[in-house]
């Protein structure tokens, strides 16, 4: 009886957490709140009765139980098993109502992470939905076991496709790390600037963004995020999580939380992607932070391309490099006001990632200066002009930066309106 009431007190405490957490949250979200509260609370019921497919109603989390998640990954065997991340371990599994192929995680107890985060990841993977966001299926709350259900992810993640490579797996190469930068972009402007209230993800990095077929890529592993200030607030005050290399410097110092700590981190991603490089990497001593390493370089325009992956063989367009490069050094601006917004980092990418590098053409994918945008009736007489000369803490001249970066998004989208109607090989690679 005692243990009983020790269990029922310590998920008191935990939903009252978790209602701490989404105070703020308007009230058409209530319902879905109200709901995954009562089914979380409800762990005795999911044992005895037979689960349910609620998976359409994102506003009722569906359940599994636990012997069917136990069948499904083969009683969660070392051939099952996929991955690892803070919340536990990652097993592949096939349920067997639906034949169905799925990424089961099981909370590791001894783990980082716990029940609260296991809370707010399934809150926040009921209430969002985008397909730059990894699907929830379901979930598992049977006595003091917690599991979550996900789509399965075919390729695995980022991190597994940039570092440690085995002799037989192919390096991304230029194009595919670009469609992933931008779509991870956008999953992350999403989370900012469409979800209602914005969401701050708190632990982006390469291992969190999973890759399903085609490469393509989504955020996973929401049990860090945060629920963005409300009212006249600037930022969430917490306790620092996240992971050492890719944390922003004001949020590592004080604990104040911003969509644009996000930005921070989105950026130590992309240098990632472009350099092959891990965010720290002990193995490099004094220059195990990736960021501290590639400053001197990012400094010196004329030491940029040193930058790039040995892995991608000089195969990639120079001046798309050069200007990705940029987005990044927007991305790290010490100060965090001088950083971009995620709606401008997506338009930026959307329009280099639309440059596609033919190895048998390639200058085709290259940024001409004013020339490529001639055709848009845009000012073109900064478009040439390096963006990110002064790095970090030495002052970029923000506007412009961000105009320039707007600029390429719009004139990417006017040069397809434009050419809606002709042959996409008749405009310079830029839709090959």
């Amino acid at each position: 009886m005692s243990r009983c009431f020790g269990f029922r007190k310590k998920w008191k405490d935990i939903k009252l957490k978790l209602e701490d957490e989404v105070r703020d949250i308007k009230d058409n979200h209530k319902p879905a709140i109200k709901n995954v509260h009562a089914a979380l609370s409800s762990e005795s019921r999911l044992g005895s009765n037979p689960p349910k497919d609620e998976s359409k109603n994102p506003d009722k989390p569906p359940t599994y139980t636990y012997r069917e998640l136990a069948t499904a990954t083969n009683n969660f065997r070392e051939e099952s098993f996929i991955g690892e991340g803070g919340f536990g371990l990652v097993y592949k599994g096939k349920l067997e109502r639906t034949g169905q192929v799925v990424a089961v995680k099981k909370l590791n107890h001894s783990g980082l992470q716990g029940d609260p985060e296991f809370l707010v990841e399934v809150l926040m993977l009921t209430l969002l939905r985008h397909p730059n966001l990894v699907t929830l299926f379901g979930y598992c709350a049977e006595g003091n076991q917690r599991l979550l259900v996900y789509e399965y992810m075919s390729l695995g993640s980022l991190e597994d496709h940039l570092h440690d490579l085995p002799p037989d797996k192919e390096p991304l190469d230029w194009n595919t790390r670009m469609m992933i930068a931008a779509g991870a972009a956008k999953g992350l402007e999403f989370l900012h600037h469409q979800a209602e209230p914005p969401v701050i993800f708190r632990d982006l990095k390469s291992a969190n963004i999973l890759l399903g077929e085609g490469f393509h890529p989504k955020l996973s592993d929401f049990g860090l995020a945060k629920f963005g200030p409300s009212g006249d607030k600037s930022h969430v005050s917490t306790r620092v999580m996240g992971t050492q290399g890719y944390c922003a410097p004001e949020y590592a110092t004080s604990g104040k939380l911003t969509s644009k700590s996000d930005i921070y981190s989105f950026g130590v991603v992309l240098l990632e992607l472009l350099t092959g490089r891990k965010a720290l990497d002990d193995n490099y001593g004094r220059d195990r932070q990736l960021v501290e390493w590639a400053r001197p370089m990012l400094k010196d325009r004329k030491r940029i391309t040193q930058l790039a992956d040995p892995l991608l063989r000089g195969q990639f367009p120079e001046s798309v490099f050069k200007k990705t490069v940029d987005v990044a050094i927007l991305c790290l601006q010490e100060k965090a006001n001088n950083r971009p917004c995620m709606r401008d980092v997506v338009a930026a990418l959307n329009y280099l990632a639309s440059r596609k590098y033919n190895p048998n053409k390639a200058n085709t994918a290259e940024i001409k200066g004013t020339e490529d945008y001639s055709s848009s009736g845009t000012n073109t007489s900064n478009i040439g002009s390096p963006i990110g000369t002064n790095l970090l803490n030495i002052g970029v001249d923000r506007e412009q930066a961000v105009a320039e970066a707007r600029m390429w998004g719009e004139t990417w989208r006017e040069k397809r309106r434009k050419s809606a109607n002709s042959s996409p090989e008749s405009h310079d690679g830029l839709y090959t």
